[in-house]
């Protein structure tokens, strides 16, 4: 029987049905999911699920769902305990750690400005880094996002690159010891991020192959890239060997894939091809609010798993 998306939303609704009626969900404790695994390692994070109840819980509704990973991108800034009570709901459901953000820009003050002549703000870039190394190490997390800086007006860009990739280098000599790589993560600039200095997976690149690191890497979030570049399947392929981490998003409106221009089964069949068995993080919002949005979302990431 060929199922069409109607069947797809109602075998979501069903299965989240029977998700919150199964005792015990809430308390995350550590037992068989109640639907198939996911082939590849979607990443939902804290609000994907949000009708559920809180991160714990979310965390088990998601693994009941099949998926097999976990991101979030503020889990340097939470308390020990929290990181520790994360890292254990995840160990129990057999679930991966993707990213967390290991220095977290100051948007609206667009800052730092790494490749600038005054190197304070590399260091204090660097002290983040060293400081993020615990949370890793508590998250079980192999890859850290980190975002490059801004563009500084008042200096050549060439010259910009250079400090990035030596500062980027530096930092790949503190992590590399611990095994876990920073994703250095290009953000558009047309829709949410003017301003940023790194703009492009290919960009990216360049820094990476520069920094000549096994901890510098690229975060590839499809949907930034989508906006600034596209072409995303021949840049993925070019890039590839620098690339350390995947993040889904469409667009325009930055929600699940099939709500927006992205041939996201194109991509899933690419990535399927190369064998990439690391995380792909749900980077994205839910086209519709509440229960009905999240039955739509595992269907969505169903209808795509499938390709």
């Amino acid at each position: 029987m060929t199922l069409s998306r109607r069947n797809l939303l109602g075998a979501g609704l069903a299965a989240g049905a029977a998700a919150s009626l199964v005792p015990g969900m809430a308390g995350g404790q550590c037992r068989s999911s109640n639907a198939a695994r996911f082939s590849l390692g979607y990443a939902p994070h804290e609000g994907s699920f949000a009708s559920r109840g809180g991160r714990i819980e979310q965390i088990a509704y998601a693994a009941d769902q099949g998926f097999t990973a976990w991101e979030d991108n503020e889990a340097a800034t939470r308390s020990v305990a929290e990181q520790e009570q994360m890292a254990k709901a995840l160990a129990q459901r057999g679930m991966t750690m993707g990213v967390f953000v290991a220095s977290m820009p100051k948007w609206s003050k667009s800052r730092p400005l790494l490749g600038a002549i005054d190197g304070a703000e590399r260091e204090a870039f660097l002290a983040d880094i060293r400081a993020s190394l615990d949370v890793a190490k508590r998250l079980n997390a192999k890859r850290m996002t980190v975002v490059t800086g801004f563009m500084d007006p008042k200096v050549p860009v060439d010259i910009q690159t250079a400090r990035v990739i030596d500062v980027m280098r530096r930092a790949g000599d503190i992590v590399a010891p611990s095994g876990a790589a920073m994703v250095m993560e290009p953000l558009n600039t047309r829709t949410n991020h003017p301003g940023v200095y790194m703009q492009s997976i290919s960009q990216g690149y360049a820094v990476a192959r520069g920094a000549n690191s096994p901890a510098v890497k690229i975060l590839a979030d499809l949907y930034h890239e989508q906006i600034q570049s596209g072409n995303l399947i021949p840049t993925l392929d070019t890039c590839w060997n620098e690339i350390g981490y995947i993040q889904f998003g469409d667009n325009p409106g930055r929600n699940e894939p099939s709500t927006g221009e992205i041939n996201f089964k194109s991509i899933v069949k690419w990535l399927k091809a190369q064998r990439y068995t690391g995380v792909i993080g749900m980077e994205h919002g839910n086209s519709i609010a509440g229960r009905a949005g999240e039955d739509r979302l595992i269907a969505a990431y169903r209808e795509i798993d499938a390709a």
